[in-house]
Formats: structure tokens, C-alpha cells, sequence
């Protein structure tokens, strides 16, 4: 199982193997919500994703998403929206080893701050 959690540990998940797209997000929400120049996630069917220990605080992120976040120490872990039900992004960096899950795919590039490095 790929395992991750909050950074006081009050929040715990897994996540059943697979061969999942990692992305690095550049929207202006992403930045502000995780006070950020972009966000890594990875792109999970939500059949295959559940927690593990204690629950998540919900910010209705806007009209179709929402994120999730520990109510303790505020660590960030996922997010969905309604245009995607059947997907939960989780935060690379709330995964107990980040390293496999390099991302391959850049998404809201037009809001890209100019000083992020990256490939044309």
C-alpha cells in the first residue's frame, strides 16, 4: 500500500498500488491555499483511497471543488471536484515517501509564476 498522512500524524491513508498520474499545479488557488508556488498531486481513483485515521476538515474551495486538510495542524491531502467525481488528488508531499511519484504533466501553465522554473 502507498501510505501518507498530516504532519502531526492525526490524519493517516492509503492508497492501493497503481500506475498513477503525478501533476504539478500552477492555478492561483493551489498557490494560495498551500501558500506555494505550485502543488504536486497525485491523481487517484477514489475507489482506491481511504483514510485510515481520524477525519479531515472540509474548505469548500469553490463551487464544484473542495480540499481537505487536517484540522490540527493544518497539513494539506486532497481535493476533488465535481467535474471529476470518480478522481481524489492527494498531496505528493503528504505521502510517507514522496520519491516514486515523480510528476510528468504540468496543468494551469497559464497562471505559471514567471520565476518557476520549467521545459517548453
Amino acid at each position: 500500500m502507498i501510505k501518507g498522512g498530516c504532519f502531526c500524524g492525526n490524519v493517516r491513508f492509503q492508497i492501493e498500488p497503481g500506475d498513477y498520474t503525478a501533476a504539478n499545479c500552477h492555478c492561483s488557488m493551489c498557490r494560495r491555499v498551500h501558500a506555494a508556488p505550485y502543488v504536486s498531486w497525485l491523481v487517484v481513483p477514489k475507489e482506491k483511497f481511504a483514510y485510515q485515521k481520524d477525519a479531515t476538515k472540509t474548505l469548500q474551495s469553490s463551487d464544484t471543488g473542495a480540499r481537505y486538510f487536517c484540522p490540527d495542524c493544518g497539513t494539506h491531502i486532497a481535493c476533488d471536484n465535481e467535474k471529476h467525481p470518480e478522481i481524489i488528488d492527494i498531496t505528493i508531499g503528504s505521502l510517507d515517501d514522496p520519491a516514486p511519484f515523480a510528476p510528468t504533466l504540468e496543468v494551469f501553465t497559464d497562471t505559471r509564476l514567471d520565476w518557476v522554473a520549467h521545459e517548453d
